[in-house]
């Protein structure tokens, strides 16, 4: 009996074995566009967190990541944080009711203590924050050989003004203000992109860009065709830029700052961003960053819009409210997340108490300053278009202009286009 006793008792205590609920490991499910050295940044950046929370970061990358996500939303598994593409993309998810508030558990003067408030009116729908920035790409830049700029006399100018009385000066001393370089395979055109998004940021409010991007103005407003016109007055001048229109459109972008650094200098200025950095050092190895190249903000053009910033940015938003992800977010909002992100990277991070000495050099550290304190930033416009006008016909129409074909031809072709892709 008492044998029976004792298989019924262990048959039932297996029972309950099998049957109770085992309690699975906390986890946060994040995708992103991140895929490589990308991807293992972030995941070595998300150590910590896991360390010290016991929460596992589930991590999904893909280059395919705006129409993936937007699948997975609209079939209602959507993961419980995503990197954002675009403000655009973010926007339209919260107009959705997809995206989670962050105000439902992070405070926002908390956050103005680490962010300016730029970055969260950029992570902002309605008047709700729901997007954290965690590094950025600085594009608003003009790069130059202080020694060059020293041995001449020349000094950093901070208007507009003062940077075409310093390139008039040069053609006095019979210098090269300007190189550019227009060439990128299948791509080329973009670099005078940014040239033109710059240049709109200072001419008009930033509500005019916005507007702009979305197609909300034509390509003909006045206010895009005088953004075409400076542009102009430099590229397409045989004076102004290194070789003249005829090299603006050949020279690869990437070899472009090298006339800074011919002995004498083929020209003295190359408006580019952060990355240009890389590519100075693979040529001109022994240089020394922040002694033979520096950079200066690209400077205001009308004085009530300031020196905004332009660039991109990456960008992580919520779609599931549970005590992970809320978790999650607040560790990627923080100094020390970020101070890992763009040291394995080389990217600026948004949050201004991450520690400047994480950054290479004083070039990066200046960057990264600039863009903290900017009053306004704008994501590149090129990339926020539809791909038949910002990978398109834009990039095309500023190789026309810089060719020398009429502006308001240029500017109706892209607007034609326009039509279109908005449409679409």
């Amino acid at each position: 009996m008492l044998k029976k006793f004792s298989l019924f008792f262990v048959s039932i205590c297996l029972l309950c074995l099998i049957t109770m609920p085992v309690h699975a490991q906390e986890s946060v499910t994040v995708m992103g566009v991140w895929t490589g050295a990308e991807a293992d940044a972030f995941l070595k950046m998300v150590e910590p967190f896991e360390e010290e929370t016991g929460i596992k970061v589930e991590f999904t990358g893909t280059r395919d990541l705006p129409a993936i996500l937007n699948t997975r939303v609209q079939a209602g598994n959507p993961p419980d944080v995503a990197a954002m593409p675009n403000p655009g993309q973010m926007a339209s998810f919260a107009s959705q009711g997809r995206l989670v508030p962050l105000a439902n558990f992070m405070d926002r003067e908390t956050l103005l203590t680490q962010y300016s408030d730029a970055w969260l009116q950029l992570g902002s729908y309605d008047g709700q924050l729901y997007s954290i920035f965690i590094s950025a790409d600085l594009k608003s830049m003009v790069w130059y050989n202080p020694k060059a700029f020293a041995a001449a006399g020349y000094e950093v100018p901070s208007t507009w003004d003062e940077l075409m009385v310093l390139s008039d000066k040069m053609l006095a001393d019979g210098n090269t203000p300007w190189a550019i370089g227009l060439e990128s395979g299948a791509a080329s055109g973009w670099p005078g992109t940014d040239w033109i998004e710059d240049i709109m940021l200072r001419i008009a409010p930033p509500e005019t860009y916005d507007a702009w991007v979305n197609h909300e103005i034509a390509w003909t407003n006045e206010t895009v065709m005088e953004a075409f016109e400076i542009f102009g007055k430099i590229a397409k001048s045989n004076e102004y830029v290194y070789g003249g229109p005829n090299a603006v459109l050949t020279i690869p972008f990437g070899d472009s700052a090298d006339a800074l650094f011919t002995d004498p200098p083929n020209a003295y200025m190359h408006r580019q961003a952060t990355f240009i950095k890389g590519f100075i050092l693979e040529h001109f190895p022994d240089l020394v960053p922040g002694e033979d190249f520096d950079f200066f903000p690209f400077p205001a053009i009308k004085e009530e819009y300031g020196t905004p910033a332009l660039g991109a940015a990456d960008m992580l938003a919520m779609f599931n409210d549970t005590p992970e992800a809320r978790a999650f977010m607040e560790y990627v909002a923080s100094a020390k997340a970020q101070e890992i992100w763009v040291a394995e990277l080389g990217k600026l991070a948004p949050n201004k108490k991450v520690d400047p000495m994480v950054y290479p050099d004083d070039i990066t550290r200046k960057a990264a300053d600039f863009l903290g304190e900017a009053s306004v930033f704008r994501f590149d416009g090129s990339d926020l278009m539809p791909a038949a006008v910002g990978s398109g016909s834009f990039w095309t129409g500023i190789l026309d202009y810089v060719s020398g074909e009429p502006l308001r031809n240029v500017l109706m072709q892209i607007e034609a286009s326009a039509l279109d892709a908005y449409r679409d």
